[in-house]
């Protein structure tokens, strides 16, 4: 949970204040429309596989500074549901209630986690959680699952995992590089848990423990006991992506993808909003081929969809129907080094044919399927700093991709519109 952390830290830390950016503009080199959502700088959208929408697909939930605010994706009034410094972690596919908690991000720190209509009102205790952090909850709001650290690091305190390791030199008050970090944490081999907690009875279950690092939850959006996580790490290092049933006590975690090459990384998965399919980041090898692949969950089979440097992105998304995948672009710091990859893009996936078939076909386990991405530019990045990560997701209709920017000083929370303007 270091990292959750410190992108929650991230989250406050955006103090300077620039004009108010517009309201609604035409993207000059996309000839996409523009519209901002949020009011107060310093706003920002959830994190890109964590649901935001009401089940009417009318309301998105977003985080400001002094609390929790309802956009109405209609008119775009924006509507204030929870005050105060709490931190807002998801919205329920059930019954739309928003679930937030204490702010408080020290995973060793006991929670209070509450729940609150969309629409406003009291808010409810669900939950204390002594120790750990609550990341996901299941599609019926019957289960939420987090992580613990149980045992402290033997050699390495938490303050030595701020700097152990790091290029930069922190007597200059130059922050810990992120690789330094995770090279850290991963190697500090901290007993961990994943653990489940019933929202009726509140009994609190241990799904998976490990020294490895366990991170990134997410239950399927349609089946409430189907959970994946990763580990974490340097991504060449590790085999990330893997899922667990909750209702299978004793269960083996399976493995969702296997490296096969040198410095090969897979990551930042999600699944499709149908529950059918997990995507992921695909890099064969780290920084010079660039996929994102999928898995389909009951048939094993896989496709990967290739698409260019410029083009990768630090999270990808699906659409509601799955026809369009969406990428948040990156700089030239960033994995892919890309020199010109700071958009917003739309992506329409299209297949490789197999003509390997009858006589032809091959024995055995089916292969990999193939495609391409067909990418168009939404939203020209030039002026974002992609120290906060612009997490675009799909509203409820496909019509519009919402992302966070601080493209105008101040993260704020902006939607583009799918179809360009006429």
């Amino acid at each position: 949970m270091f990292l959750r952390a410190v992108a929650f830290a991230v989250l406050f830390s955006t103090a300077a204040v620039a004009a108010d950016p517009p309201k609604e503009w035409i993207d000059q080199t996309t000839g996409h429309r523009v519209v901002r959502l949020s009011e107060e700088p310093g706003s920002t959208s959830l994190y890109f596989n964590f649901n935001a929408y009401t089940p009417d697909g009318k309301t998105l939930v977003i985080q400001t500074p002094t609390g929790i605010a309802a956009v109405d994706l209609k008119t775009r009034v924006l509507s204030k549901i929870v005050k105060g410094k709490v931190r807002l972690l998801f919205v329920g596919r059930k019954t739309g209630q928003v679930y937030y908690a204490n702010a408080d991000s020290n995973s060793a720190a006991p929670k209070a986690i509450y729940a609150v209509s969309a629409s406003g009102g009291a808010p409810r205790l669900i939950a204390n959680i002594p120790a750990g952090t609550i990341q996901t909850i299941n599609n019926d709001e019957t289960l939420m699952a987090g992580v613990e650290e149980f045992a402290a690091p033997s050699e390495i305190g938490r303050d030595g995992l701020m700097h152990h390791g790091q290029a930069n030199d922190p007597a200059k008050g130059e922050p810990p590089s992120k690789g330094a970090m995770m090279k850290a944490r991963l190697e500090a081999k901290i007993p961990m848990r994943i653990f489940t907690l019933d929202l009726k009875t509140g009994e609190r279950k241990t799904v998976v423990q490990s020294a490895d690092w366990l991170n990134h939850l997410e239950f399927s959006p349609t089946d409430p006991n189907l959970l994946i996580y990763c580990h974490e790490g340097d991504w060449h290092r590790v085999d990330r992506i893997w899922m667990i049933r909750t209702d299978q006590p004793g269960m083996k975690p399976v493995k969702i993808h296997s490296r096969t090459m040198e410095m090969e990384i897979a990551g930042h998965e999600w699944f499709s909003a149908d529950g059918k399919w997990l995507w992921y980041d695909l890099q064969t090898p780290r920084g010079q081929v660039f996929w994102v692949a999928g898995y389909e969950f009951s048939s094993g089979k896989r496709i990967w969809y290739n698409l260019s440097r410029n083009e990768w992105s630090v999270h990808y998304n699906t659409s509601p129907d799955g026809a369009l995948f969406s990428g948040d672009g990156g700089d030239a710091n960033m994995v892919a080094h890309a020199p010109d990859g700071k958009y917003l893009y739309l992506f329409r996936p299209r297949h490789i044919e197999n003509k390997n078939t009858g006589e032809y076909a091959e024995p055995g386990a089916p292969l990999i399927a193939t495609g391409v991405f067909e990418a168009e530019k939404l939203v020209a990045m030039k002026d974002h700093n992609y120290h906060l990560e612009p997490n675009g997701n799909f509203t409820p209709d496909g019509k519009w991709l919402v992302f966070r920017s601080n493209m105008s000083g101040a993260s704020q929370v902006y939607a583009v519109e799918i179809a360009k303007a006429k």
